[in-house]
């Protein structure tokens, strides 16, 4: 049997997203939201959940945060169908409550495997539920805007939209924090090039092999 390609697995995951029964988020929902865009960018954004016009449409970011979305990539010369964009949880919580923990939980092997379809150079998260996926224990409010490299990859935290819409300040911050990354790529790409990333493997791979416990799998971002 031929081995998927990434479209094929992107395809497959959203079928069972849009068919899936595994939390509560099931039972109210309209439409489950996927994820969607270009899967060769290198470039993913993760939000929290959708909300009431993502819930109607299936699609991420469609609603006024979106709109948002789309004026920021603007100002770094990209548009929405050049990145591929997500959520943590897939359902929209009712009432655009926040996702509760077995919520998150339940929708996290969807999103760990269009991680490995996709495979993106940059992840950007946007709020604090996928903030915490990524940086756990991290304030957005101390670490937004900051690149953190690890499994070859640059991690970059921003605020959710939605807070942009609220507050001018934020949305400042947001524009200021987008306008980073050509530098962040531009930073990313000469990591590759001096072999940053491999020689922080073998340093994991030899201090597992003489660390009294075995190490954790799980590479820090800090």
């Amino acid at each position: 049997m031929a081995e998927q390609t990434p479209e094929q697995l992107l395809e497959a995951i959203g079928a069972e997203v849009r068919a899936c029964s595994a939390c509560r988020l099931c039972e109210k929902r309209t439409k489950a939201v996927p994820g969607e865009g270009a899967i060769k960018s290198g470039i993913m954004f993760i939000g929290e959940g959708p909300g009431f016009h993502e819930d109607q449409q299936g699609r991420p970011f469609v609603g006024p945060a979106g709109k948002l979305l789309e004026e920021m990539l603007a100002a770094v010369g990209l548009r929405r169908e050049q990145v591929f964009i997500t959520n943590v949880v897939k359902c929209r919580p009712p009432g655009n409550r926040d996702p509760q923990p077995d919520e998150i939980a339940a929708c996290n092997a969807y999103l760990e495997r269009q991680l490995a379809a996709i495979a993106p150079r940059i992840i950007v998260t946007l709020g604090r539920y996928s903030l915490a996926r990524f940086f756990p224990g991290a304030k957005i409010s101390a670490v937004h805007g900051e690149p953190k490299f690890a499994d070859s990859r640059a991690y970059v935290p921003f605020y959710h939209p939605a807070a942009g819409l609220r507050t001018p300040a934020i949305k400042q911050m947001l524009f200021e924090d987008i306008q980073k990354l050509p530098g962040i790529a531009k930073q990313l790409k000469e990591l590759h090039d001096q072999g940053y990333f491999e020689r922080k493997e073998d340093d994991t791979a030899e201090a597992a092999a003489t660390a009294d416990e075995p190490a954790s799998d799980q590479l820090s971002l800090f």
